[in-house]
């Protein structure tokens, strides 16, 4: 039944899409694993393997992945950290400079794991994201990072496709492909739609393919999500507020209720030397 729907999704058109969408059919967010309510905090090392086991690792299997990590087993038994440490979760992942927006003292960080495919990281983008933005990162109190868990091989070929552009464009590729996502999501591998979104942005087909065949770029963006994994990432979008996981998909109501009162909170007193 899964494996019919998955076919089948790219075949409809997007309003079809946005449907299905919204019933948390699409593999590109948690390969079959509900979205939950909103927690905050670290996973155990058997919840997340427990959730892990569940279809995730289905998805990340699908044939031709370029990030997918082996067996199911593997995936299932994989180390996590319980309750990473601040330290811990902003610690880079690979030689790939973090994509941020905002001032890196910023009092508030906010972390978003997101795969390309999954609308639900759409969803966020277009209705949290430009108030966010407007209201806390453009202001100064917050940093905001994107790091990428490509769930699925065409989630891995667009997320390639943001750091194929220029460094400069990188979270414009990323807001385009977003908002374009029922234009080139399907269950084949290709290239060409992803191009046309992006292509007044530099990115051409043959520039795509040499990313692609980028052994080092990939193993890079490959070693982002594995490193989110080992913080207890296991679908998308989840999110790190100043190292507390969020496993949600935040509104801008969420962020508030959890941001405003970090802000407000008495700044601690700087010790004298």
């Amino acid at each position: 039944m899964r494996g019919g729907l998955r076919g089948l999704i790219g075949r409809i058109g997007s309003a079809r899409l946005a449907v299905i969408a919204a019933a948390g059919i699409v593999t590109g967010c948690s390969g079959g694993i509900p979205q939950p309510s909103l927690v905050v905090g670290g996973l155990s090392s058997g919840q997340a393997s427990a959730q892990a086991g569940s279809g995730l690792a289905t998805a990340d299997r699908m044939e031709g992945n370029p990030f997918s990590d082996g067996s199911a087993s593997v995936i299932a038994g994989r180390e996590v950290i319980a309750k990473p440490t601040i330290e811990q979760v902003m610690q880079p992942a690979s030689t790939l400079p973090e994509m941020s927006l905002g001032r890196a003292d910023a009092p508030v960080t906010l972390i978003k794991y997101a795969s390309m495919t999954c609308p639900y990281c759409r969803q966020f983008q277009l209705e949290a994201f430009p108030e966010l933005k407007r209201q806390y990162i453009d202001t100064g109190k917050m940093r905001f990072i994107l790091r990428e868990f490509p769930i699925g091989f065409q989630s891995g070929l667009a997320t390639i496709a943001t750091r194929c552009v220029s460094q400069d464009r990188y979270f414009q590729a990323y807001d385009r492909l977003m908002r374009q996502q029922g234009a080139w999501v399907s269950q084949d591998v290709r290239s060409e739609p992803i191009v046309k979104v992006l292509r007044d942005l530099g990115l051409t087909t043959e520039k795509l393919e040499v990313c692609r065949q980028d052994k080092a770029l990939v193993s890079a963006l490959d070693a982002v999500k594995q490193r989110g994994r080992l913080l207890g990432i296991v679908g998308t979008p989840n999110f790190f507020i100043n190292g507390k996981l969020v496993k949600s998909t935040l509104t801008l109501g969420d962020v508030k209720a959890i941001v405003d009162p970090l802000l407000a909170a008495p700044k601690p007193v700087a010790q004298r030397s």
